[in-house]
């Protein structure tokens, strides 16, 4: 059966007279369908779809005119411009090619079962894990596992623009995040709320101002009330500015630290995987590597590379390489 969000998407396209939304849902709601085994049923709703296409065209659609009559009469300032909000992101990267620590990605791997697994869990009643907030310093990790989750369910990934979304004038930013959470519940995809804590901070904090609290409550409710099946993924640098009432409302909290010695030779090693490092020597780094975050690695490994490359012929030494770590340690 389609989902609650579905339902109520392909209802209130049909109140607002809009035809293209009404048919790109129901086309939604046969992806489901099949994804649960019911090829039949999304064949035949396919093959509606498809032939109200073919016998419409915008001149004689009578829904296709109403809808544009009803859109001529709008405020242009009551539209929504998602572009602005929502980022296409693109995402090619597997799990297999990054180094996360053991519990960090057994927790990944497990919420990608899950989702590949959709329809197993639904006949018990079983929902996989869908709203996560991930924590941890910066460049430990937590967009690039977005990517993963991307890539690996092979879907689309949104990334909010915030900037675009805090407005000054009185209930436009709530608008907005209606306007998001619409394109959530009918456009599965991985949404990433990157540096959320600019929207999830605190409504008692000190240098609070009222839109930014009013922004909070909209998105405490939209947040609640969304049943998609859609990846939420929350990303913050500072989880201690978090609103309390926040935390519950997540399937799964995933807290990012710097990776170990041995993590960061694991990283170094794939990074430099042409270069063929030896394995043994790996370990003189470990010294130089205490501290240091999954970006400073990536940043290390490159300009080392880039130095073999220009002045060693190709040669890349461990010595070379300890240079280049030495070099981001604070």
């Amino acid at each position: 059966m389609a989902s609650a969000d579905q339902i109520k998407a392909l209802v209130k396209s049909f109140l607002d007279s809009d035809e293209n939304r009404f048919l790109t849902v129901a086309l939604q709601m046969a992806d489901r369908e099949d994804r649960l085994g019911h090829t039949k049923f999304a064949g035949e709703l396919r093959s509606l779809v498809r032939s109200k296409k073919e016998q419409d065209t915008p001149a004689t659609s009578r829904l296709a005119k109403f809808s544009a009559i009803k859109r001529s009469t709008s405020h242009d300032t009551n539209r929504v411009d998602l572009g602005s909000l929502l980022h296409l992101t693109h995402a090619d990267t597997k799990l297999s090619e990054i180094v996360l620590n053991p519990l960090i990605q057994s927790k990944i791997e497990k919420t990608i079962l899950e989702h590949r697994q959709y329809a197993e869990l639904l006949k018990y009643g079983l929902s996989p894990t869908r709203k996560i907030l991930l924590t941890g310093p910066p460049g430990t990790g937590k967009t690039l596992s977005a990517k993963v989750l991307a890539t690996e369910l092979r879907l689309p990934l949104y990334t909010l623009q915030f900037d675009g979304l805090i407005s000054r004038y009185l209930g436009e930013t709530a608008a907005k995040l209606r306007a998001v959470f619409d394109k959530i519940s009918t456009s599965r995809a991985v949404y990433l709320f990157d540096e959320f804590d600019a929207i999830g901070a605190h409504r008692d904090s000190s240098n609070d101002v009222g839109e930014v609290r009013r922004v909070l409550n909209s998105f405490l409710k939209f947040f609640e009330d969304d049943d998609s099946e859609s990846l939420i993924v929350c990303a913050t640098n500072h989880p201690e500015l978090l609103d309390k009432a926040l935390f519950r409302r997540f399937d799964d909290i995933v807290e990012f630290q710097k990776p170990s010695k041995e993590e960061a030779a694991r990283f170094i090693l794939n990074r430099l995987v042409q270069f063929r490092l030896s394995k043994s020597k790996i370990r003189d780094t470990y010294k130089y590597v205490e501290n240091l975050s999954y970006a400073d690695l990536g940043q290390a490994c490159d300009e080392a590379a880039k130095d073999a490359v220009l002045y060693r012929k190709g040669e890349m030494t461990i010595d070379l390489l300890i240079g280049a770590l030495a070099s981001r340690v604070i």
